[in-house]
């Protein structure tokens, strides 16, 4: 996507362990050890809830990503911005993830090894590099890219989605057993169509070919376009099941439950540049809401 928009404003510019049930070998009253409907219901309503360990104030952090994650078109026009960055930025007007809750400084603790561009197919290769830092925690948002594709049919299937984000959450529970990981939902593409399409300059940057699955012919009310929005906005919301679903399998990872997806965010959080990353401001509102998700014990 940034290569697009890079191309397309060049030529503007010059024109738990399954909890396992253990059966007696010699059950008691001489039963036949196998456990009645209303005894293994009743044992599962009053069993303990498993413990998910989690240090709300790691000692380091990597970040993982896309553009949202980089600091696309926060600070300049076509360039990364990491130190915006929610997860990782260092501008005390961010107050990002990394400044919120590492208990030493974040500038010497904290990696951020997202890409522009990225998509979950990435993410193996970033989880790779992220855990040669070992970190406490690794922070992930990824999946508008998957979504924001040529056009509706070309976005990435669910089924690949899941493959490579459990592909990724795997390999870091494996080599780095302790380490936590904080999921991030997607946000709202088609809110980002609503908002942003209310601005003219924004509509015009649009057509170099930003997210054109969602944001192609932005003020087209065509029962065509609606649907495509709709089906758009569903991939999202079942890339985002996919996250919860999957992060929830893992002892030391946690899922916003949709908050980042949820937030109605407005036009003066997106980049004045290309109306579609979040700027300074929008990236200072991803860094309290996750945050805030990370801050419980």
């Amino acid at each position: 996507m940034r290569s697009l928009l890079r191309r397309g404003l060049a030529l503007a510019a010059g024109a738990a362990l399954l909890g396992g049930c253990t059966v007696s070998a010699s059950p008691p009253n001489g039963g036949s050890g196998t456990p009645s409907a209303h005894t293994s219901h009743s044992a599962a309503a009053h069993a303990p809830k498993p413990v998910r360990p989690w240090n709300a104030h790691p000692p380091s952090v990597a970040a993982l990503g896309d553009s949202i994650t980089r600091g696309f078109d926060a600070c300049s026009p076509l360039s990364d911005c990491p130190e915006v960055s929610w997860a990782t930025g260092t501008r005390t007007k961010v107050d990002s993830v990394a400044q919120r809750l590492l208990s030493t400084a974040p500038a010497t603790k904290s990696w951020n090894v997202a890409h522009s561009g990225a998509r979950v197919a990435d993410l193996p290769d970033q989880a790779r590099a992220a855990a040669a830092h070992r970190p406490a925690m690794v922070t992930v948002l990824i999946g508008a890219n998957d979504a924001c594709a040529s056009t509706a049919d070309a976005m990435t299937p669910v089924a690949d989605f899941r493959d490579a984000f459990n592909g990724a959450l795997s390999y870091l529970h494996r080599v780095l057993p302790q380490t936590q990981i904080l999921v991030a939902s997607i946000p709202d593409l088609k809110r980002l169509w609503s908002v942003g399409r209310q601005n003219p300059l924004g509509k015009q940057v649009w057509k170099l070919g930003l997210c054109p699955s969602m944001l192609r012919d932005a003020d087209s009310h065509s029962a065509a376009a609606e649907q495509r929005r709709d089906t758009v906005r569903n991939r999202v919301i079942a890339y985002n099941a996919v996250l919860g679903e999957v992060c929830g399998r893992y002892t030391r990872c946690r899922y916003d439950g949709g908050a980042v997806f949820d937030y109605r965010f407005g036009t003066g959080e997106l980049s004045t540049w290309d109306w579609f990353h979040p700027n300074a401001d929008g990236q200072a509102e991803l860094a309290r809401i996750l945050s805030s998700i990370a801050d419980r014990n």
